[in-house]
């Protein structure tokens, strides 16, 4: 195989593709485009949800709780969430990136995204652990802009 060849099939990668389209679902502010990526009964643990849904657990699963969260997350994402990246590790299945604090233009809020996908090579289990900038952005109240 060449490496035109392998640069085709490394686009066709499912995990590869993942990485991009739930970057982009996310920073276009599309809960749709979103949701079409998790599995039915995905679980998503986030510190972010219990500060916008109330809840004590910082979990949603399925897609009920997950679109909800999904549109307040668009409603309300402050300007300083960013998406600079700059690639990601995997087993095949499982799917990991970070958000550095320190992006090329700016400070960002800092996360590491950890996706697990399923047969269907969709999410089943997605964990997000803040860095203390982002954390910070939290304890300022931007998210209720």
């Amino acid at each position: 195989m060449n490496r035109e060849n392998e640069v085709e099939s490394e686009k066709s990668n499912p995990v590869e593709q993942m990485y991009y389209e739930w970057d982009k679902a996310l920073s276009t502010n599309d809960p749709d485009a979103l949701l079409a990526l998790y599995a039915p009964d995905a679980v998503l643990e986030n510190p972010l949800i219990t500060y916008l849904m109330g809840s004590t657990d910082g979990i949603c699963r399925g897609h009920e709780q997950l679109r909800l969260f999904f549109e307040k997350v668009a409603e309300r994402k402050p300007k300083i969430r960013q998406y600079f990246r700059t690639g990601y590790f995997t087993d095949g299945k499982k799917l990991m990136w970070e958000y550095p604090r320190e992006a090329p233009d700016n400070d960002q809020m800092d996360f590491v995204e950890v996706i697990e996908l399923n047969e269907k090579r969709l999410i089943q289990n997605h964990r997000v652990y803040w860095g203390w900038f982002g954390f910070k952005v939290l304890q300022e109240d931007a998210y209720y802009r």
